[in-house]
């Protein structure tokens, strides 16, 4: 009797365990869905809207640290962002002599630490009205409102809003941006 009570109790552990996996709440990005259970990478190849991030990720030599234990907060520039820089420059920072340069932008989108889009309102809130934000590249952005948007400043004074907020990841959180952001 109690290897039989047991045994149903493991059966309805497992079978509450995939219907939580199967219930898996997703946020879908460039057509594909994004999966909480997963990380940061094995995400992002999935999304048609991330191909030259990816792409970018990949030539930096980053994919390793995104795919680590985080938390990681990244602001995700879609194709089309990329799309907004000078013709070429992709396809000069992706050559291996620019890896550095590289490493650096990627990085300057990845503030250390999971923030999600209530974080980053509140703290908008706190600092009166603008949030400054460290990145893993060193450098800093600025996160403020527009409206209901969130929106970010770079170095140079560029602007980028957020598109798509709270893409969770299992080690941090993706916001989808709609301009690439420079140190």
């Amino acid at each position: 009797m109690k290897t039989f009570k047991f045994t149903l109790a493991i059966l309805s552990l497992l079978s509450i365990s995939q219907f939580s996996f199967a219930q898996e709440k997703t946020v879908t990005v460039g057509g594909a869905p994004m999966y909480p259970s997963k990380n940061i990478i094995e995400n992002a190849v999935n999304s048609k809207d991330h191909t030259t991030l990816v792409a970018a990720v990949k030539a930096a030599g980053l994919v390793e640290t995104l795919s680590g234990p985080g938390p990681f907060t990244v602001f995700a520039p879609t194709n089309k962002a990329f799309d907004k820089l000078p013709k070429g420059t992709v396809e000069t920072l992706v050559k291996p002599e620019n890896k550095e340069t590289l490493t650096k932008i990627l990085t300057y989108h990845v503030v250390p630490g999971k923030m999600s889009a209530a974080d980053l309102m509140k703290a908008i809130m706190d600092g009166g009205g603008k949030a400054t934000l460290k990145t893993a590249s060193g450098g800093t952005l600025t996160a403020m409102m527009k409206g209901k948007k969130i929106e970010l400043m770079d170095a140079k004074g560029g602007t980028s809003t957020v598109t798509i907020a709270d893409v969770n990841q299992s080690n941090g959180v993706i916001h989808v941006i709609d301009t690439v952001l420079m140190p």
